[in-house]
Parts: C-alpha cells; structure tokens; sequence
C-alpha cells in the first residue's frame, strides 16, 4: 500500500448562505481566500479523549485546531456547508470546565462533525439543496446523543442534493474533493463527512446511509464506515428515513474510533419504528473474532449494467481476501441470492425522494435529475411503495439463508475506483442512475435488508487512488464485523497512511 502523490486544484466555486448570527459562522468563499499552510493532523476520537481524561490537553485547544484546520482546508476540500465556530468554542469551554470538575463522559469535550441532513440546533438542514432554509430549533436525536455524550459539534459537512449521488457536488456548495487526490470525488453522499476526516479535519464525523452513503465514500477515502443495523442510530424527526432504506452511522480512520462514535449516537428516540436491541461497539473492537466462514462474492445484485469490479478493485480485495485467510478464517466464493431486489429498492428510493423534495421550499432550485425522481416516486408511491415493503420479509430468507453456511459477507464496496470531479455533470437522471450502477452495484441491497455492513479500506490503486471492502452480515451482527474489522486493521495498521492534504 503506498499513498499518492498530490493534484493540484483551483479551490472549488461554493455560495455561502445566511446563518443564524449566534451560532454559526460564514465560511470562507473558496475564491476569495488565501490558502494558508494546514496543520498536523488531530488525533483520532478515542486519542482525543483519553488526552482530555488525561488533562494533557483542553477542549477549547482541539476545537480551535478543528476550527482553523477546516478554515485552511475549505479552499481545497470543501467539506463544510456550515461551521458553529462561536457556539462550539462556547461548549468547548464549558467541557473544559466539567473536566476540570472531574466530570467523564465518553467524549466530553471531542470536537466531531455531522452530515448536513442531520438536525443541529441553530442552523439550516439544506441537505445539499440550494435556497435558504431557517435554523432548526431541535437538535435530532443521534445529536442529542452526542451532546450527551459530551461531544462538541463543530459544524455540518457536504452532501449531495438529497443524498441520492455517489458524489459530492452541487450548485448549492460547488465539489467536495478527495483529499487523496483533489481532481477526484470522495464519494457520496457523506462525502463532505468522509473527506472532513480522511483530511484529519475533525477525529470523526456522523453519515448517513440510504445506498451505501457511508461505505461508498469510506472506500474512496481509506476509511472505516459502519451502516449499523436500521435502527441502531435514530433518524428522527425522520421516524423511516427513506422508506426505512437510510441509517445514520460513523465514519473514522479507525475501528476503535467509529466504534466509539456509534456507542455514543446509537439508541432510539420514544417515536422511532426500528428499536433494536443495544450493542456494545467498543468492546466487539477490543474483542477475538473467532475463527469465521467468510464468503466472498464477486457477482453484484442484477443492475442491468452489466459491471462487475474494474481490475483494481478485484486485485485489492482477493488480497483482503488473502489477508483474511492467513489470519485463520475460512473464506471461499460463494453467490448470494439477490433475486430481483433492485424491484423494490426503486419504488423505496424514489418515494423517499419524493417526500424530501416535497417540503423544499422552492422546488424550482432543485436538480432537474430529483425532480425527475420525485416524479417517479410519486407515481411508485402508496400501494407500490407498500407491495415493495412486504417482500423485505422475503428478502431477508432467501439473502439470509446464505448465513447458514457463512458467518460474513466479503465484496467490493464498489466497482471502481474513485471518479473525477465532474464526471456526472451534464448527464440527464437515465444516465446518471447508469453510471451510478455501474460504479456502485454492491452496497444497497444491505439497506433494503436492513442489515449491518463495515466498509473496511481494502489498499490503492497503482495511481494511489484509496479502494475498500465490505463486511456484511445478518440482522444485528455489528459486533461481530466490527471484531472481524478491528484484527484486519491489527495486521494492515492502514491508519498509518495519510492523504497528501492531510
């Protein structure tokens, strides 16, 4: 594994939008600014508050570094839609004072960061829309459990329109580019988040998961993505994100660390339809996986693109495969029985769609590929919708009979490598949902399953681009994956390479 050599890139055209005065701030406009030399990278999120248990270090000294990194950054990266750079000294300053006190919270005083589909209290919910919004007056409840938990929220990142895209770009905000290699896309649509992180900007930071939008962009930065079970972590005030396709979950350079994000945002809100039972993330991460039966699939759900995995990518994972292997696992090819689950992911996804493009304010803003997708979902709405639902059950026992035999699903997270920035640009809703397929045909079927699944970096292509793989499991098996994630990450330490920006 080796780590790329630098692009450079003009910084990208981003629109700044109003704030609430009190708790936000205005970013930088990418043209307009300077670029200033970045800092080190922060230690990661369980570092960070073992340093601050410690006393080594204060809250208010990592969020001032959090803040002035990303400031740094956003000409380049364009992570961030919006900062709360005065709230989040406030809150930094009181931590310092609850750990002076002698007060222990798992992250009491941790600077993270959160998707912009995710309520924060004083600040708009764009979504990766364009337009203005007002300021949320309630923080959703994964930031609620964050709060709680004692982390600081220094701001929101990117996300495509909606979330629909494996890519990070928009009119609204401009592109999110990969640290790896700035002229190529960091994925999406928590591509802002992943980019946020692999670039050392914050210790980790929250995504959210409708298609593979963690673990698309996780595999494209050289991180470690959880989509945790549906459920696991709320999505209120959206009781069923996305006809129940979409999850909320980490994104971290390592095990530990996403582990430790998950335990703090998991549990449920008093409303929410999907209640599962509690898991312990962090100590599966310290935990002996045991020795596994592994299967390892090549061929993806049918996508009628006919793609399997560009010659890279296959390289990357059999030797992940390999790895697994050496380390005492059982692991053999095997075909899972997608069917024709695609059937029912397109009714699902449009109609949620559909519903967030609804309450937009100014529908005419809205990318004409969305407005076609409401379109569509409104038509594949109600009994649809529902039909499409009820095979779930279905689904589950014909896909989950293949964890009778196996403990773990290995693919490729995706079948290419990272795409250059505007390669979906110009391209009408028909291709752009084409060349979505062909890059990323196997990450979705696990959010109509509803089951976990762990991106885990799988190395570089031979131009340094980042690469991953997924474990994949049956109904609440995170411990299980994270275990399986935490002895690969022991024998590759792949958190030893770092992006150029970094």
């Amino acid at each position: 594994m080796s780590s790329a050599e630098p692009t450079e890139q003009t910084g990208p055209a981003v629109r700044s939008h109003p704030q609430h005065p009190q708790h936000a701030e205005r970013l930088q406009h990418p043209q307009h600014a300077e670029r200033p030399s970045r800092p080190a990278p922060m230690p990661g999120l369980a570092e960070s508050a073992r340093l601050l248990a410690d006393s080594t270090t204060t809250s208010t000294a990592l969020v001032a570094d959090a803040l002035a990194r990303i400031e740094a950054a956003q000409p380049t990266l364009n992570a961030f839609r919006h900062l709360r750079a005065e709230a989040a000294l406030a809150e930094a300053a009181e931590a310092d004072r609850r750990l002076a006190a002698g007060e222990r919270l798992p992250l009491l005083g941790v600077p993270v960061a959160v998707k912009d589909d995710t309520d924060v209290a004083g600040l708009p919910t764009h979504f990766g829309c364009d337009g203005e919004r007002p300021p949320v007056t309630a923080d959703s409840e994964a930031v609620r459990r964050l709060r709680a938990a004692g982390a600081v929220v220094v701001g929101k990142t990117n996300s495509c329109e909606l979330g629909q895209w494996p890519f990070t770009e928009g009119p609204a905000f401009g592109a999110t580019r990969n640290p790896w290699n700035t002229a190529h896309t960091p994925g999406g649509s928590s591509g802002g988040s992943a980019a946020a992180v692999a670039a050392g900007l914050v210790p980790a930071a929250l995504g959210s998961d409708g298609a593979g939008s963690v673990r698309i962009p996780a595999a494209w930065t050289h991180l470690v993505g959880i989509k945790p079970q549906r459920g696991r972590v709320s999505v209120h005030p959206h009781h069923d994100a996305f006809q129940g396709l979409t999850v909320n979950g980490p994104l971290a350079r390592t095990v530990a660390d996403a582990a430790l994000l998950l335990d703090a945002a998991a549990g449920a809100h008093p409303d929410d339809f999907h209640r599962p039972p509690a898991v312990r993330a962090s100590d599966a991460a310290r935990r002996d996986p045991g020795r596994l039966r592994i299967a390892l699939a090549w061929r993806p759900p049918l996508t009628l693109t006919g793609a399997g995995p560009d010659p890279e990518v296959r390289r990357a994972v059999a030797a992940l495969a390999e790895t697994l292997a050496r380390l005492g696992h059982h692991v053999e090819e095997a075909r899972p029985r997608y069917g024709l689950i695609g059937l029912t992911f397109v009714p699902r996804a449009t109609a949620g769609i559909a519903e967030f493009a609804a309450r937009h304010p100014e529908p005419a803003l809205l990318d004409p590929r969305t407005r076609s997708a409401l379109r569509t979902g409104t038509r594949l709405g109600g009994r649809v919708v529902r039909a499409a639902r009820a095979r779930e059950v279905r689904q589950h026992r014909r896909i989950g009979a293949l964890f009778e035999t196996y403990d773990v699903l290995l693919t490729p997270t995706t079948a290419a490598p990272p795409p250059r920035i505007g390669t979906f640009d110009r391209l009408g809703a028909w291709r752009t949902d084409v060349t979505m397929a062909a890059a990323c045909p196997y990450a979705w079927p696990w959010n109509v399953l509803g089951w976990p699944g762990i991106n885990v970096p799988a190395g570089f292509t031979r131009s340094g681009l980042p690469l991953g793989a997924q474990l994949l499991g049956p109904s609440r098996s995170e411990e299980r994956l994270i275990a399986l994630a935490a002895q690969l990450e022991d024998d590759l330490r792949w958190y030893e390479h770092r992006p150029p920006i970094s």
